[in-house]
């Protein structure tokens, strides 16, 4: 059985990071958080965008999908398909609880908000380590950060952007170059489904 792990986010105005824009983790408290990374894999999801079997990947169940371009600052385009936590509810849940680094066959969790935010992830009960990456509504990219696994806990450090962001984008760790999530990377969303992966 495969499960799920999460990230959290919460409203913060001052969050610190380095020079390099790379966000370092600092401690958080519970209250006031929002998750924000998973849930069991397998099953259809739920809603716009209904993934699986469709696209021949694994969703978590009750997500959406979306393809999307990264493009990296020296213009290498890279094509990926995303699991999609649009609802408040969905970004909640996140990549809360996942244990298969593969993500089942995604790329990652994009994480939308309907305007910016200042805030910050955190890895509560996520057992699987995960990069994050946070682009303006423009998609350009502000902040990345690379994120420990965490228990069951209310002490779980934070993750904050020091930016304020429109999407968040959540890959295993160590993925964010293959993905393009670097430098001056932009995001572009082109559908609300994916093409089919390679063998389906």
């Amino acid at each position: 059985m495969v499960l799920v792990a999460v990230a959290f986010v919460r409203s913060s105005a001052d969050t610190p990071s380095d020079a390099a824009g790379t966000s370092q983790p600092v401690p958080v408290e519970a209250p006031g958080l929002a998750a924000g990374t998973t849930a069991p894999l397998g099953g259809k999801s739920l809603g716009e965008g209904v993934a699986g079997e469709v696209s021949g990947r694994t969703p978590l169940r009750g997500f959406g999908e979306v393809s999307a371009t990264v493009t990296t600052e020296n213009g290498r385009i890279c094509e990926v398909c995303l699991m999609s936590a649009t609802t408040p509810e969905q970004r909640e849940r996140g990549l809360m609880e996942v244990t298969d680094e593969g993500l089942g066959g995604y790329d990652g969790m994009l994480f939308e908000y309907d305007d910016e935010i200042d805030g910050s992830f955190w890895m509560r009960n996520t057992p699987t380590p995960l990069s994050i990456a946070y682009f303006d509504e423009q998609g350009r990219l502000v902040a990345t950060a690379d994120m420990e696994p965490c228990e069951d806990r209310a002490d779980c450090p934070g993750y904050p952007a020091g930016e304020r962001f429109a999407y968040a984008l959540e890959v295993p760790q160590g993925m964010l170059d293959e993905v393009g999530a670097i430098g001056d990377a932009t995001l572009r969303i082109h559908a609300r489904r994916c093409p089919l992966a390679a063998g389906s």
